[in-house]
């Protein structure tokens, strides 16, 4: 059937008009369910937003220094020779020596399973055991054969970020 019908009678319409019409619903239902309550949020007494983009409660809302928004995790949550997987931001953030922070992939690097936690001086992939030097992502016990790639960190204050 083309889309390139003739009309056969008044109510008649073409799969085109058909589809145009139930994308333009769908976009009005979308749009609003994204909509806010022009007079506000009663409950908590917050008016709503210009729709951009959150700002962050961390950090300096009138654009300056923002390192604090992209925060990966605080000194305080690396404990020395030790590290701690952050999976949902790509990383492995170790301490192998006080104050000294080192960053990794996550990413076993033998058959690409995430490795699952840091201890006894190594991160660690229980897929199949292979182990990696908190110091430099070297491979301390097979399978793996690869070290883990570094990904560079930054300290500021007590806040660990990408670099």
């Amino acid at each position: 059937m083309s889309d390139h019908q003739e009309l056969t009678g008044p109510g008649t319409q073409t799969r085109r008009a058909l589809l145009a019409g139930a994308g333009a619903v769908g976009a009005a239902v979308v749009l609003t369910a994204c909509g806010g309550n022009d007079a506000g949020d009663g409950a908590t007494g917050q008016q709503p937003t210009s729709g951009g983009p959150a700002v962050p409660s961390t950090g300096d809302a009138g654009g300056g220094d923002r390192q604090g928004s992209q925060s990966l995790a605080t000194t305080a949550d690396v404990p020395v020779g030790g590290g701690k997987v952050l999976a949902a931001q790509g990383v492995v953030i170790t301490q192998p020596a006080a104050g000294q922070f080192k960053g990794f992939d996550p990413i076993c690097t033998h058959q690409g399973c995430p490795v699952s936690n840091v201890d006894g001086g190594t991160i660690n992939c229980t897929c199949h055991g292979s182990k990696f030097s908190i110091e430099d992502g070297s491979v301390k016990a097979g399978p793996a054969t690869r070290p883990l790639p570094a990904k560079p960190v930054k300290v500021v204050g007590d806040q660990i970020s990408f670099a």
